[in-house]
């Protein structure tokens, strides 16, 4: 009997409370993926083993040779040899885990680095109960489409972020936000497509998803990603299994400090660059990037204690010419610093290659209330859009929660006609030439271009943006100088 996505989507977010007490709500993700993803790779073997079984009349060692597996499970490393243990069950966990990793090089470090051996954490008892509710149901290809795995897997991937919200955005993006700047960049058959800051890979995902409902042929992307942290890119990594996509790269790395991908001495480039990068990332690697060697500091070099525009010239640079394209989300508060940011937002505005600025409502990322906004940037801009730049003020694109915002269907659907279109529109659009936007310093505040109707509303928020500016130049600046003088005392005291 096939199971319905409502009934998988139970299942999973069941066994996700059975972990509730002794471990936090923000580390189910690092016991319940694996498990998921070990449990879908025994039943699947079970599958081919049957098949092949049945093609050579029950030949049993011609039906467990390499070949007519995707992955092997190697012998004692079944699901069914873990369900048997009854004592050490976290012990048999890692053992199976790591027997599979070596004997399938794709599989290399999926299953991550949880503390299975922790008994105070995960007693037998709990292992065995949630090995138990696992075994329930089989998900091989005949009992749950492939397609309707990689939904509930998203679901999953979106219910931790709602328990955990606070710590949800380093590797969730709402889904919403996700498929618009999918439809901005628009991938096509065959092209290249890069995340420095994968998360979960639900980027990347959207853009194989979104050929898909093309009917175009998805397998033909190449799709890159790279995620600093171990968990995080363990996941990325068993989603694109789940959702069928086999020709990928995402390594894990500090892609900043190391990026993972060259092509010779320079950078790879890439079609499609797209990211959700950590907001205003401090301790980032600026120490580095005074001499970078692939040549990322192009338009300078962003102050310690924010990151925003290391990612953005990291994307330039990795962007081919001529059909590469760029869309990443940042914090609002880019469009505006001043500072060292101020004079690299500067530069990449006269490079013109800046398309279009989209300021999203306040309150829709997990964790972070502040307001955020979509930069565009294309190596080739189209004649008609040349030294132009689109702003976009969709703050009222949102509906409102209780605790949260929502961007719905209707509200990207919206955005992108407005993007599409790049023509003004009363209070909510407006193109701006490159000169105007050099005059305002680079500044790429979204209120110094779209104007609102209110009389009342406008000169306040003139003089809240001015106070922002100033207040928020003088700790970035005054964080510099402290972390210098330090500096120096540290040398002198030596």
């Amino acid at each position: 009997m096939k199971l319905t996505l409502q009934q998988l989507e139970q299942h999973l977010a069941d066994a996700a409370w059975i972990l509730k007490g002794p471990v936090d709500a923000a580390d189910f993700k690092v016991y319940i993926f694996p498990l998921l993803f070990y449990k879908r790779l025994s039943d699947v073997y079970d599958d081919e083993y049957k098949s092949a079984l049945e093609e050579s009349d029950g030949d049993t060692s011609y039906a467990e040779l390499p070949e007519f597996h995707r992955f092997v499970i190697p012998e004692g490393c079944h699901w069914k040899d873990v369900r048997e243990t009854t004592t050490n069950v976290g012990a048999k966990l890692i053992y199976a885990f790591r027997e599979i990793e070596k004997a399938n090089q794709d599989l290399y470090g999926i299953f991550g680095d949880a503390a299975w051996t922790n008994k105070e954490k995960l007693p037998d008892s709990l292992l065995i109960e949630l090995i138990e509710h696992f075994s329930q149901y089989k998900l091989a290809n005949g009992t749950v489409d492939l397609d309707m795995l990689g939904q509930a897997y998203e679901y999953l991937i979106k219910k931790f972020a709602d328990l955990t919200n606070k710590k949800a955005g380093e590797f969730y993006t709402p889904r919403t936000v996700v498929q618009l700047m999918g439809r901005i960049i628009n991938p096509k058959e065959g092209e290249s497509i890069y995340d420095p800051a994968c998360g979960t890979g639900g980027m990347l995902l959207q853009c194989v998803e979104q050929l898909r409902a093309e009917g175009k042929d998805a397998r033909t992307l190449k799709i890159f990603g790279q995620e600093k942290n171990l968990t995080t890119s363990s996941i990325a990594r068993m989603n694109m299994f789940l959702h069928n996509v086999e020709d990928f790269t995402v390594v894990r790395g500090d892609t900043l400090r190391n990026p993972a991908f060259y092509e010779g001495d320079e950078l790879a480039t890439f079609d499609c660059v797209i990211a959700n990068p950590p907001f205003s990332l401090k301790k980032w690697g600026d120490d580095i990037w005074t001499n970078d060697p692939f040549g990322r500091n192009f338009a300078g070099v962003p102050p310690t204690g924010n990151g925003d525009f290391a990612w953005v010239q990291h994307m330039i640079k990795s962007m081919k010419y001529p059909t590469g394209r760029i869309a990443v989300v940042l914090p609002h508060g880019a469009l505006f610093r001043k500072g060292k940011e101020g004079q690299i937002r500067k530069k990449l505005v006269e490079m013109d290659s800046l398309e279009a600025v989209i300021g999203l409502g306040a309150n829709i990322f997990y964790g972070a209330s502040l307001a955020a906004c979509i930069l565009v940037f294309r190596a080739n801009k189209p004649d008609d859009k040349e030294n132009k730049v689109l702003f976009i003020d969709a703050s009222d694109q949102v509906r409102v929660g209780r605790a949260q915002n929502y961007l719905e269907q209707e509200h990207v659907d919206q955005i992108f006609e407005w993007y599409s279109g790049f023509k003004d529109v009363k209070n909510h659009v407006t193109v701006a030439s490159k000169e105007d936007i050099l005059t305002n310093d680079g500044n790429l505040h979204i209120p110094l271009y779209v104007e609102k109707d209110s009389a009342i509303e406008l000169p306040t928020l003139k003089e809240a943006t001015k106070q922002l500016e100033e207040s928020l130049e003088e700790v970035w600046e005054a964080e510099d100088d402290l972390k210098k003088l330090l500096k120096e005392f540290s040398l002198i005291k030596k």
